[in-house]
């Protein structure tokens, strides 16, 4: 009720310096005056009225029992058939496939299964999820344009295992020929003896590979020559 008081005051002010600078700054006859007086009375009358509605909304809100924040997502959950640990888990796996994808973690095709699983399990109806899961995730697994996972190449007349691997179209990493090697062991017999016209496979590097080879280059040092 202090609140309604002292807006009522505030605007009884507004409206009295209202009529004062209007008798200032106008020539106004007596009829004129009466008419501007008993339209701002019947505007104040309507706003002391809005303030009163107010006041009752605010009474009424302050008599409610609001739940609390936790019982609020509890009842949310449930909507899902959920509870919050489902929701926790259910966060932790959107988070794991989002990195995979964006560290395009092949292959692309598992990762739209992932993706399907999620989007079919109910609490990727939950705000939280929702556009993530069917929007932001799909989409930068569409553009992601996945490499063949493996090439085949035909051996020319003075290749070497160790110069195939180098190359920039394979792994650009010489250290790497023993993945060739051990994908094409029904021809290479001898790693050091391999033959034109030989087709091998070369496979393409998991993400562990091709940091182990990178480090094993990293820390290669030749032998000092004599």
């Amino acid at each position: 009720m202090k609140v309604t008081k002292y807006l009522v005051s505030v605007f009884s002010l507004l409206l009295l310096f209202s009529v004062t600078i209007i008798a200032q700054d106008a020539d106004m006859t007596v009829e004129q005056w009466e008419a501007e007086m008993s339209r701002l009375k019947a505007k104040h009358q309507t706003l002391t009225q809005e303030i009163q509605a107010l006041q009752a909304d605010v009474n009424n809100l302050k008599s409610m029992e609001l739940q609390s924040y936790e019982d609020c997502l509890d009842e949310l959950y449930a909507m899902v058939g959920a509870t919050k640990a489902d929701v926790d888990n259910f966060r932790k796996a959107v988070a794991e496939l989002d990195g995979k994808i964006k560290r395009k973690e092949g292959p692309k095709a598992d990762r739209q299964k992932d993706l399907n699983a999620l989007k079919m399990n109910k609490i990727s109806a939950l705000p939280e999820f929702f556009d993530r899961v069917h929007n932001q995730i799909q989409r930068n697994l569409d553009a992601w344009v996945e490499e063949p996972t493996e090439i085949v190449y035909t051996v020319v007349k003075g290749d070497h295992l160790w110069g195939i691997a180098k190359k920039p179209q394979h792994y650009g990493n010489p250290f790497a020929w023993p993945i060739i090697y051990k994908a094409n062991r029904d021809q290479i017999k001898n790693p050091d003896l391999i033959y034109p016209n030989q087709k091998f496979k070369i496979p393409a590097l998991t993400e562990e590979e091709k940091a182990k080879y990178d480090k094993i280059r990293r820390n290669y040092k030749p032998a000092p020559v004599q």
